[in-house]
């Protein structure tokens, strides 16, 4: 009996082959919708391997026909009349061998690039579905790994190594047949190599499937060291870092190269093992054939066909064992893949929940508890109420959960306690789509499409017209430096918007909010990128668009919140303080502090100055 415990050796390798199997049988799985097409190139692979096997078996007819002819036992007519006839056989296999061919690897190609595409697709969608609890713990660069260097290590073994380990295995099952109707004894002697092939394919095998499910952990390394340096490359150069930076990433990079080095070290020790196996068969027939041929056990020809088939044989046992080594890392790539598809988003919508209806914008956060991680509350026992059509500033220390509280009413966290309502409605209690799209939000870390002006204003609203899109920007004192721009709304954004200042990409961020048109609207340090005279600008804009709506305002600059209905100060994760500016300041509380540490200058921390103000 089997009595490994969960460390033994032998109960890893058997976990890893059930791992092995059912990743494997996960991965067909979406060749299901294509079975025609692999009906179709698998009849091409039969029609390949037949005149394949075929041709090793003409060539041996046509050794003994000539000599037979030396042997005088035919007429020369009826020597040349034979070979004539082989000779065209060998053509028509030859040729119709590598049409086949041809025909299947098209079709093959073809259902690799389908499912290479189907595969993308999931894995765009389920990174689209994910939480943003999810984005807090894996590195951009190693999902991005996922949906491109690992699909490509699928995609190799679904255009090409499929196809070749279906045809591989037929001629290896044709070859096997061949030999024995032509001569058992000596087909029996041929496989006598057999044992030491199979044991070398399960020794190396197994290594390989470790050693490339390393190499695609250290792949997506790379990537993720790739893509922080090059978002942070202006950083890098500003500080000098650019040596320190090239050290990491030679670090890592060495880590990936170690790892495939490993991986193809014990690939390519399989191949010239197969070649010392293929010689010694070589050499078995050579022996034991001249001992059949001697005894009149067997023909000339027959032995130049086993030659043939022996050194055939091989090649398809050659090309498997690539395949094989292939498929190591596609599977490692697709253990990493159905890893990703098979995450549970931490917010998802509940069995029973229901349309949000076009709401008031009544919002209550009512004892409110929330952590990050288990064990360290970020809010602890927070209340409030924003009553429709006010304006709520969130103000107080970095750090203490003001933006916590807006991720909160967004739904893109979940409470570790109490409830968070819209219009009465628990907002886990209603479908996340149709809470969002009553939402709009402009953060503080701007974010623009590699698109035009115009399509990053329209997608605050998709199917806005060019003139709301234009208006929108109006009313958020963007049209100005838009008109001014080379192309204006046409003008196309580099990366990150690298053509436009920080102002200019956050009153474009604010124009997509203000298309929205949203029932609640949340700015987390909306204007901390303008100067101040556009600051005033935007605010007075901002004072007709939230009429009749309820906001969510974050600010450190204080100058910004005056008009606010509430401000809550918030203080190690609980409310401080609550009222507004004017209460506050008279309050002479945190808040009050806050607003003089902030102005000492211009009010020169006078007191009665404050009041007034």
């Amino acid at each position: 009996m089997f009595h490994g415990g969960p460390g033994h050796p032998l109960r890893r390798e058997v976990e890893e082959t059930s791992d092995f199997r059912r990743t494997l049988v996960r991965l067909l799985a979406y060749l299901r919708p294509y079975a025609g097409h692999l009906a179709l190139a698998s009849l091409f692979v039969l029609v390949n391997t037949v005149l394949t096997v075929a041709a090793p078996g003409l060539i041996g007819a046509a050794v003994d026909l000539l000599w037979q002819f030396i042997s005088g036992e035919i007429e020369a007519g009826a020597a040349w009349g034979g070979l004539n006839k082989i000779m065209v056989l060998l053509l028509v296999a030859y040729a119709g061998g590598w049409g086949a061919n041809l025909g299947a690897f098209y079709i093959m190609v073809t259902v690799g690039q389908n499912v290479l595409y189907d595969l993308r697709e999931q894995i765009f969608a389920k990174i689209q579905a994910l939480s943003l609890s999810f984005f807090d713990q894996h590195e951009a660069g190693d999902l991005m790994s996922r949906l491109t260097n690992d699909t490509d290590v699928i995609n190799r073994v679904l255009t090409m190594g499929l196809i070749r380990l279906v045809s591989s295995a037929l001629t290896l099952i044709g070859i096997l047949i061949a030999m024995f109707v032509l001569n058992w004894r000596l087909a029996l002697a041929s496989f006598s190599v057999l044992p030491v092939m199979v044991l070398s394919t399960v020794f190396f095998s197994s290594r390989a499937r470790r050693a490339f499910r390393v190499t695609r952990q250290t792949i997506g390394g790379v990537s993720a060291e790739l893509e922080e340096n090059i978002a942070a490359v202006k950083v890098a150069q500003a500080f000098s870092r650019e040596d320190a930076n090239v050290e990491a990433f030679r670090q890592v990079s060495a880590a990936n190269r170690d790892a495939n080095v490993t991986a193809e070290s014990i690939t390519a020790a399989f191949s010239p093992t197969l070649d010392v196996l293929g010689t010694i068969g070589v050499a078995v027939v050579v022996g034991f054939g001249g001992y059949l041929v001697l005894n009149d056990l067997a023909t000339i020809g027959v032995i130049v066909a086993f030659v043939q088939y022996v050194r055939r044989f091989f090649e398809p046992v050659r090309a498997i064992a690539m395949i094989w080594a292939n498929l190591q890392a596609a599977i490692a790539g697709s253990e990493r893949i159905f890893e990703l598809l098979d995450t549970p988003p931490a917010i998802a919508d509940a069995a029973d929940a229901v349309e949000l209806p076009t709401i008031v914008g009544r919002i209550a956060l009512e004892d409110v508890c929330f952590e990050y991680k288990p064990g360290e509350p970020v809010l602890q026992e927070v209340n409030l109420v924003a009553e429709p059509g006010q304006t709520v500033a969130l103000v107080g220390p970095t750090g203490t959960g003001k933006t916590t509280v807006i991720n909160l009413i967004g739904r893109f966290y979940d409470v570790c306690g109490g409830r968070v309502t819209v219009d009465g409605h628990d907002v886990r209690h209603v479908s996340r789509a149709s809470l969002r799209s009553q939402m709009g939000v402009v953060l503080q870390d701007t974010f623009l499409f590699s698109d035009t002006v115009m399509e990053n204003i329209r997608y605050g609203r998709l199917d806005a017209s060019d003139e709301e899109v234009v208006e929108a920007a109006k009313l958020a004192n963007a049209d100005d430096f838009i008109t001014r721009l080379p192309q204006g709304y046409q003008t196309e954004l580099t990366e990150q918007a690298s053509n436009l200042s920080q102002g200019q990409r956050q009153l474009i961020s604010i124009a997509r909010a203000i298309l929205a048109n949203p029932r609640i609207l949340i700015l987390d340090e909306a204007t901390s990128s303008v100067d101040t005279r556009t600051e005033l600008l935007i605010q007075k804009a901002l004072g007709g668009l939230l009429q009749g709506r309820t906001s969510f305002v974050i600010a450190h600059r204080l100058s910004t919140i005056r008009d606010a209905d509430q401000v809550i100060f918030i203080q190690d994760g609980r409310v401080a303080e609550r009222g507004t500016h004017q209460e506050l300041l008279a309050k002479q509380g945190l808040y009050y502090d806050l607003y003089i540490s902030q102005f000492r200058t211009e009010e020169k921390a006078e007191p009665a100055r404050c009041e007034e103000l």
